[in-house]
């Protein structure tokens, strides 16, 4: 099994920044993707950003250019750096894990329990 735990969620207000931390442990050597996911009442859960254990990243439109997402494998630690933060922005955010299962590529999703990020207009 593969433990999250995340941290540097909070309340900032319009503009801010925040720095979210996401530490793996148990079984991650298994662990090739990690990213982080964002959910609003009502709404489905949607990636924010990804990032491969090689450093190739990905990112939802709306974060483009403001949010950065790193790794270090060496910590098993993911971080996502939120720039100019917009009330929009105002989630839980949930750090994801996938882990190899078998040679033909199968994951497992492993999640954090979550923090909440509040942007303030």
């Amino acid at each position: 099994q593969v433990q999250l735990v995340e941290s540097g969620g909070g309340l900032v207000q319009t503009g801010g920044s925040l720095r979210l931390s996401c530490a793996a442990s148990g079984r991650t050597y298994n662990i090739n993707r990690m990213g982080w996911y964002r959910q609003v009442p009502g709404k489905e859960r949607e990636l924010v950003a990804g990032i491969s254990t090689g450093g190739s990243t990905n990112y939802a439109d709306s974060v483009q250019g403001r949010f950065t997402i790193s790794r270090d494998n060496a910590k098993n630690t993911v971080y996502l750096q939120m720039n100019s933060l917009k009330p929009d922005d105002t989630a839980v955010y949930y750090c994801n894990a996938k882990a190899v299962l078998n040679v033909e590529g199968a994951t497992r999703d492993h999640w954090g329990q979550g923090t909440q990020v509040t942007v303030s207009s």
